[in-house]
C-alpha cells in the first residue's frame, strides 16, 4: 500500500501564490500518472492538473496558465505551483496516483483564497 501525503496548503490573498507538495511513501509500481483534484464545498471533485509517467501534463481550463504541475523525484511525488490565485480556487486539494489497476488518494490539504 502506498500513502500519499500532501502539504503546503494555507490561507493566501487573491493574486498570491502557493506551492503544494505530494509525497509518496515509496515508489509507485505501475504508475500511469499523478495529479491533483480539488474539492470545493458543495461541489463535485474536480480534476485540475495531472502529469503522466512520460511527463505529459494536462490542466483544467480553470487553472490553465496559472498552475504548473511538476515531478518531485526526491519524494516520489509531485508539486503544484499555483500563481495568481483566485477566490474560486478555494478548496481541498487532493493528491491522486493513477495506476493500471486503480489508484491511491491522499487526505488533502486546504487552500483558502481571500478577496
Amino acid at each position: 500500500q502506498v500513502q500519499l501525503e500532501e502539504s503546503g496548503g494555507g490561507l493566501v490573498q487573491a493574486g498570491g501564490s502557493l506551492t503544494l507538495s505530494c509525497a509518496a511513501s515509496r515508489g509507485i509500481y505501475g504508475e500511469r500518472a499523478m495529479g491533483w483534484y480539488r474539492q470545493a464545498p458543495g461541489q463535485a471533485r474536480e480534476r485540475i492538473a495531472f502529469i503522466s509517467i512520460g511527463g505529459t501534463t494536462t490542466y483544467a481550463d480553470s487553472v490553465k496558465g496559472r498552475f504548473t504541475i511538476l515531478r518531485d523525484y526526491a519524494k516520489n511525488g509531485i508539486l503544484l505551483q499555483m500563481n495568481n490565485l483566485k477566490v474560486e480556487d478555494t478548496g481541498t486539494y487532493i493528491c491522486r496516483a493513477d495506476i493500471w489497476s486503480g489508484g491511491y488518494w491522499g487526505q488533502g490539504t486546504q487552500v483558502t483564497v481571500s478577496s
